[in-house]
């Protein structure tokens, strides 16, 4: 080890200036110095979060600022965020329990009651325990807990403490990437790569003490939705789409057919709305139309429309098949709407983030795709099939996770792009 001089152990590592806010280029000390750390600084935990949770996201924060000194440290910084995701688990499931106290069943049916003062005192009584379980979720189930990283992210999923079928499906990814941290090799990263871990992990605390985050990547808060005016013209070669509220400012160049819908604005598949079928990537609702711009108008005067806020994190939908075909996603209150004829066939149940993620698992399985489950939390995709059958059986299974099933009729409407799914 070369032994350096204060002097020098105060330099800039020259390596972090080539990281900008605009990507790989070239910064002077100073400014690298003062972004590195505004990188990290709008990472803030909420308030309810465990002191000692807290405290060592701060003690990364810090590490993470002192990489402008020292590159190896982006690396350090992050293999201890990666074993950080764990403690956040633990402190969670320690303040979970008011009375500190734990009910656990042993494999001989023998019930034990554990005292929770900390996690790394209650995991030694659970050592001493064969075979685990301990209640979970609303209905109290007993189910396996081995008290390491598995158990606790199932049991934080179970609680609703976790939602979200995309970052479930990363899950395994982030074991994986612990398990690295705790056994492996030497490795290098950039700052890119410790920040994105550090941004992942506030997520996560966040998410387990009640606080989604406003554009996060694993765990977002919910989107607001406005009032948006969806029109084309006849031959379909002009669309355009936009707030409603504009409607009234603007003129139509040639006559266009509007729809009205409550959605998220830059929802990238805005412009392929179907009425019936959830094809936005967002929950989009069906308001009015289609008619002309005067008429359109005239139905906001009268009726006035609200925005709203949809947690889109594991929203329920169905999905038909039928005579080898497979149709596109509904919620249930539209399938509720439906006629008997058009509930025919064999419908699946299913939570998903995005409501097309759901065609694409039962395409799978209906092409019997290895590794994509019939039943439960798909490993393969982000997907979890809740009910399989006919209408009566996936309309009780999305009621009983929550979902809304009274009868919505709408009129089967859709934007000309729409017919690129069917």
């Amino acid at each position: 080890m070369e032994i350096k001089t204060l002097e020098q152990l105060q330099a800039v590592d020259k390596r972090t200036l080539h990281f900008t806010p605009w990507g790989l280029g070239r910064m002077h000390a100073e400014d690298s110095a003062d972004f590195q750390q505004r990188v990290v600084a709008r990472l803030e935990l909420a308030d309810e979060v465990a002191e000692a949770t807290r405290n060592k996201f701060e003690q990364l924060r810090v590490g993470f600022s002192q990489g402008v000194l020292c590159y190896e440290l982006f690396t350090l910084v992050e293999d201890a965020a990666l074993l950080t995701f764990e403690q956040a688990l633990r402190d969670r499931f320690a303040a979970h329990f008011p009375n500190n106290i734990v009910d656990v069943r042993d494999r001989r049916d023998r019930h034990h009651q554990l005292i929770v003062n900390s996690y790394p005192d209650f995991y030694k009584q659970l050592r001493n325990v064969t075979g685990p379980e301990i209640r979970m979720g609303p209905t109290g189930d007993w189910e396996r807990f081995n008290g390491m990283l598995s158990g606790l992210l199932r049991w934080a999923r179970r609680e609703g403490l976790l939602r979200g079928q995309r970052a479930r499906s990363l899950e395994p990814s982030q074991r994986e990437l612990r398990n690295m941290a705790a056994h492996g090799s030497y490795h290098l990263n950039s700052p890119v790569d410790a920040a994105r871990t550090l941004s992942d992990l506030a997520e996560l605390i966040n998410h387990l003490w009640g606080r989604p985050t406003p554009g996060g990547r694993l765990y977002p808060a919910p989107l607001k939705r406005d009032i948006i005016a969806i029109g084309w013209s006849k031959s379909g070669h002009t669309t355009v789409t936009g707030l409603a509220e504009h409607l009234t400012s603007a003129k139509d160049e040639i006559p266009l057919a509007y729809l009205l819908v409550r959605a998220v604005a830059d929802d990238p598949r805005l412009m392929e709305f179907d009425a019936r079928a959830a094809t936005t990537v967002f929950p989009s609702e069906y308001l009015w139309g289609p008619g002309s711009r005067t008429e359109t108008v005239t139905w906001l005067n009268a009726n006035q429309p609200e925005p709203d806020r949809c947690d889109y994190l594991d929203q329920v939908v169905l999905i038909r098949s039928m005579d080898n075909k497979v149709d596109l996603p509904v919620h249930p209150q539209v399938a509720a709407g439906l006629s008997p004829q058009q509930q025919r066939g064999t419908w699946y149940a299913l939570r998903v983030d995005r409501a097309l993620d759901a065609l694409a698992h039962v395409r799978a399985l209906i092409a019997a795709e290895p590794g994509h489950k019939p039943h439960g939390e798909c490993h393969q995709c982000p997907a979890e099939t809740l009910a399989t059958g006919d209408i009566t059986t996936v309309m009780a299974a999305a009621e009983k996770a929550g979902a809304l099933t009274t009868a919505l009729h709408v009129p089967d409407v859709r934007t000309p792009l729409a017919s690129s799914f069917l």
